[in-house]
């Protein structure tokens, strides 16, 4: 049964704002972002079903939902490729081989690979207006942040392992006095989950932090990332007269680190 989304004439407006590129290889100075980008989870998308006159009860919606995952969630076990009109889901298996071998790759594991469907890249293309709203004044912010463990970009974060993080204004420095002060923290909103601050920052620029993830954080928790620095974001090495924060709008969920396979290989936490 296929879901017919085109009854809904709905157009969106997304305001945007131009802040400064961050990734190695721009070519421009800046990048467009959407100013409002809330993390939902399905609790709160159900609650708006009634803005976006959907007359099914919202309690239904995350109720169906949750089981459809669950039924995704066993049906890409068994090899299916499931096709919805978000995403179109199927299991990865990494890894070169030979043509001989009788078990996966060393370090490899079966992935889950998504991409999103005709659908929603149409619904978006089509339904989407973006009003550009000038430069961001911005004192830094935090843009991705990369789990190398398994190259999940916004996701997930494995303790012991490299957490690249990317952004503008986003290197930790400071004067005498304020040197307790600054630093990387994992935050979580769960007033009962404690904050753990990186001890291990290997790279540390304007545009970079690679910082290695505390086996302190209560996985499988998930946390937002707070940087405090006195370093001015237009770098230069100036430092300012008061600290200054930034606060992911992104949440990491932790995994520990598995141990070593046969043969000492690490496989990657997903």
């Amino acid at each position: 049964m296929a879901l017919d989304f085109t009854v809904k004439d709905i157009a969106h407006k997304v305001v945007a704002k131009f802040v400064p590129a961050y990734l190695p290889e721009a070519k421009k100075p800046y990048y467009l972002k959407a100013v409002f980008q809330p993390e939902l989870d399905i609790h709160e998308i159900a609650s708006k079903a009634e803005v976006y006159n959907i007359t099914t009860p919202p309690k239904v919606i995350e109720e169906g939902f949750n089981a459809a995952c669950e039924l995704i969630y066993c049906l890409l076990g068994d090899g299916r490729r499931i096709k919805t009109p978000l995403c179109t889901v199927r299991t990865r298996l990494p890894g070169e081989y030979g043509g001989s071998e009788t078990g996966l790759a060393p370090g490899a594991r079966p992935e889950a690979h998504a991409q999103a469907a005709p659908e929603l890249r149409e619904y978006i293309a089509g339904r989407v207006q973006v009003v550009f709203d000038g430069i961001e004044d911005t004192g830094g912010f935090i843009a991705e942040a990369v789990d190398e463990s398994n190259g999940h970009v916004n996701t997930t974060m494995t303790e012991n392992n490299i957490l690249t993080i990317r952004g503008y204004g986003l290197k930790i420095d400071s004067d005498a006095a304020h040197e307790g002060d600054v630093g990387l923290t994992f935050e979580s909103d769960d007033p009962a989950v404690p904050s753990v601050k990186a001890e291990v920052i290997a790279v540390n620029e304007p545009k970079t932090l690679k910082v290695v993830v505390p086996e302190e954080l209560s996985a499988p928790k998930s946390y937002y990332l707070k940087i405090v620095t006195q370093s001015s974001a237009k770098g230069g090495g100036h430092l300012l007269k008061d600290v200054r924060e930034m606060r992911s709008d992104f949440k990491l969920k932790a995994f520990k680190r598995e141990a070593p396979a046969a043969g000492g290989a690490v496989p990657d936490s997903v």
